[in-house]
């Protein structure tokens, strides 16, 4: 069937962690570890949290911290005191103006092209209140059509109502609707749940293979993607 209506994550989707400033908190406390090093660990801890009964024990926020901490387990970074210390002072960062502030330079130009194909862009994304915040400032406002901070409606995925909440704020129709995101239970779990017609699993790095769902690599593997479905 065909969609008219797109529903994107935010983080790890149109933006990511701001790997330099990571790097440069950890360093002013003691410990080093390269940007490199922690952009090839992300992928590895994110589906290391990527779990449903870990999804189902946690928040947005307190995933968060441990995903951190998972980041620099897989960089070879223990935790310390020193690391603790870090994260602290990215995390007032973070409450002030949103830690995911690295948008990559395919964002923007598959943002487009996902409009030239007709469909309404929709952000459902787990966050801290700072969404709008970030995307003014990172110039993303303007290519999106509506954005959700779970934060703003007190609900997060993969709860179905904020996918819900969505659809109205959208005035879509579930079924001609897809969600793409990067957690498969959180995305892809909650999205099913709320009725979408399809779910999208947006893996960088490969480590879904035997995911029962789409997959796609990049934004503009997922502009191809729809592109091929017509």
């Amino acid at each position: 069937m065909t969609i008219d209506t797109l529903f994107l994550d935010a983080g790890g989707v149109l933006c990511h962690p701001n790997w330099t400033r990571v790097s440069a908190a950890l360093a002013d406390h003691g410990v080093e570890v390269s940007v490199d090093a922690l952009r090839r660990a992300e992928p590895y801890a994110k589906k290391d949290i990527d779990d449903a009964v870990i999804v189902g024990g946690t928040t947005d926020a307190s995933r968060g911290w441990i995903y951190f901490d998972k980041v620099l387990e897989h960089a070879g970074i223990p935790p310390s005191t020193e690391t603790r210390a870090a994260w602290s002072v990215l995390h007032a960062y973070h409450r002030a103006e949103n830690l995911w502030e690295w948008v990559p330079d395919d964002v923007l130009p598959s943002l487009a092209r996902l409009r030239a194909l007709g469909l309404t862009l929709v952000v459902v994304s787990n966050a801290n209140g700072r969404l709008r915040h970030l995307f003014d400032r990172t110039n993303l406002t303007s290519s999106i059509d509506i954005l959700l901070d779970s934060h703003e409606w007190g609900v997060e995925k993969p709860d179905p109502r904020l996918f819900r909440i969505a659809l109205e704020q959208a005035h879509a129709d579930a079924a001609r609707t897809i969600h793409v995101g990067d957690l498969y239970h959180i995305d892809v779990a909650g999205a099913r749940a709320a009725g979408l017609q399809d779910a999208i699993l947006f893996d960088a790095a490969d480590l879904y293979p035997h995911a029962d769902c789409p997959r796609v690599a990049s934004l503009p593997a997922l502009v191809e993607l729809l592109e091929r479905r017509g």
